[in-house]
């Protein structure tokens, strides 16, 4: 088989790979986008915005919700604003308005940079980024899938390394985020992830921790805890 062979073979290749990558990424929008309708219809059935105020506030980093005065702060010191479809002002009153549906279903704990301007400069001590990240958490607890931002798959991924193995295997992470986002962006980063496993810094299998069973049990019992907690805050 001669160079030209050779090349044409690669190229077909390649051209296989777009066209099933070009599919699988449509598959992965319509799936996130049917988990994010159900779970809209989940909460449009449970019909309990009132209790999402409370639901918020027992969750550690959400306890300070009714603090805010809404002067804005936050806004103008949030360097990715304009890009939520709610700024924190708005997604604070939102909260405490009951509105655990449009809340949980914005993209705007996607887009927080977690740069902590809004928590340094608030005049009440409202800790916003920390209650971005409870929103991310009853966001992606409640099924909600945001498609012009990564950051809950990437999430669920990390997490479910850690439950796994203990530890966080970076070449499973990336290649679970991408299978689970869009696999037309894994190509993208196929050469630096051959150069990092040429080097020796992207091993092809992840080493679990020694022990996992006493890493499982502190979770066991950490979710337990952060459960009751809820139940009693919210039947409050």
């Amino acid at each position: 088989m001669g160079p030209l062979s050779v090349a044409l073979w690669v190229l077909a290749a390649l051209m296989c790979i777009v066209v099933v990558g070009f599919h699988v990424s449509g598959a992965v929008v319509w799936y996130n986008r049917r988990k994010t309708a159900a779970a809209e219809r989940s909460l449009a059935k449970k019909g309990d915005g009132t209790s999402f105020q409370k639901e918020v506030a027992a969750i550690p980093g959400g306890e300070e919700v009714l603090k805010c005065i809404q002067c804005g702060t936050c806004v103008a010191s949030c360097p990715n604003s304009a890009e939520m479809q709610y700024p924190p002002r708005r997604l604070i009153a939102m909260v405490r308005s009951g509105m655990r549906q449009e809340v949980l279903s914005s993209n705007a704990m996607s887009y927080c940079a977690s740069c902590y301007l809004c928590t340094a400069r608030c005049p009440r001590g409202v800790q916003v980024t920390d209650l971005m990240y409870v929103l991310k958490q009853l966001a992606f607890r409640y099924g909600f899938r945001h498609e012009p931002t990564g950051s809950p798959a990437r999430y669920g991924r990390f997490v479910g390394q850690i439950n796994s193995k203990g530890r966080v295997h970076e070449l499973g992470l990336m290649i679970g985020y991408y299978l689970g986002t869009n696999p037309l962006s894994m190509l993208k980063m196929g050469f630096l992830g051959l150069k990092l496993m040429a080097r020796g810094r992207s091993p092809l299998a992840g080493k679990a921790i020694r022990d996992k069973g006493q890493l499982a049990a502190i979770l066991t019992k950490a979710r337990a805890l952060e459960a009751a907690r809820t139940t009693e805050e919210v039947g409050a």
